[in-house]
């Protein structure tokens, strides 16, 4: 007797998307003294004008709580339609059990599956090529698919190369069910042989081991911005452009580009290396909203849709590339 596969597969779609940035926005002005940088240099560098931090008492679960409960909502579903979370985050502070675990809970759906992922600035398109694959052989019916970080609790505000970057915000979106195709298939990898180039130390076992965060510090994110730079210029277009060949379509077939949100002058030269058409919407949420790592994309397909109405139901273009150094990339119809 063999296994056998008893359904057909599926087509699958983004059926919607919901975000939240916490209320306190940061101006640059607030970061430069502690670096001696200036709100020039840091727009010229980045784009960044604003971002937003959570309060101390605001949690990574509870803006990713927020943030799913209008994803849900828009998609005409209730939590207990919701079978399987993937929480994407490299700033749940607790190596066990999983942000999703805590989130289904808050959610009262005790009952789905639920697991994290930590693939850092690609983790929300990794979690939406998941979510596709499980949904395409019924797997699952409907999955949450939250990025979701407070980067400001593992930020040091005086390093020169992260401070004015990161900031903190949780995005979701729905997947299920489809007549027609949704979503590509995922272009995925890693280059970790340059996955030194943005690391978390020290380690959580130095202090296991009796170091204090006054002797070492606190476990801080760092990175090697000009080597991080030459990596997604030179490199991430090439998975773009994959994306697109394997999603048998043409760049001007694209009606949005809504890369993850690391640097503005990365997601030009993004655009410019893949021949994107002229007059595509490019997502930019970078200038208020800042580096959110794997909330940048849903975050920025919010504001492009709530900007651009009329791109629901056209073509866009995400690819995810951070810490590892990993990449992601897929064609999706806009909900």
């Amino acid at each position: 007797m063999k296994i056998q596969n008893t359904q057909p597969s599926q087509n699958t779609r983004i059926l919607s998307v919901g975000a939240y940035r916490p209320s306190r926005v940061v101006p640059n002005s607030e970061i430069v003294d502690a670096i001696e940088s200036t709100d020039e240099w840091i727009q010229q560098r980045t784009g960044i004008k604003t971002r937003h931090f959570a309060g101390e008492d605001e949690s990574l679960i509870d803006m990713a709580f927020a943030a799913s409960k209008i994803a849900i909502a828009r998609a005409g579903l209730t939590s207990e339609d919701i079978d399987t979370v993937i929480f994407s985050t490299i700033t749940y502070p607790f190596q066990a059990p999983s942000a999703a675990t805590e989130l289904i809970t808050r959610l009262g759906n005790t009952k789905a599956a639920a697991f994290d992922i930590n693939a850092a600035c690609a983790g929300f398109s990794y979690g939406v090529g998941i979510a596709s694959d499980l949904v395409r052989n019924h797997t699952s019916k409907y999955v949450l698919v939250i990025g979701g970080e407070k980067l400001s609790d593992f930020t040091s505000p005086t390093d020169r190369a992260t401070a004015f970057i990161f900031a903190d915000g949780a995005g979701a979106v729905v997947i299920g069910p489809s007549d027609e195709v949704g979503i590509s298939a995922t272009t995925w990898g890693a280059d970790a042989d340059n996955r030194d180039a943005i690391m978390m130390t020290p380690s959580w076992l130095d202090f296991k081991k009796g170091a204090t965060v006054d002797k070492i510090g606190w476990p801080d994110i760092s990175q090697e911005g000009q080597r991080v730079f030459r990596w997604a210029v030179y490199e991430v277009a090439q998975v773009g452009k994959k994306a697109i060949a394997s999603a048998g379509i043409k760049p001007s077939d694209l009606a949005a580009f809504i890369p993850h949100q690391a640097n503005e002058r990365i997601i030009d030269s993004l655009a410019k290396s893949m021949e994107l058409p002229d007059g595509i919407v490019i997502a930019r949420d970078i200038q208020t909203t800042g580096n959110t790592s794997a909330a940048s994309i849903p975050l920025a397909m919010d504001r492009v849709l709530a900007e651009n109405p009329q791109l629901s139901g056209k073509l866009a273009l995400l690819i995810g590339f951070g810490a590892g150094l990993v990449f992601s990339s897929q064609v999706v119809v806009l909900p």
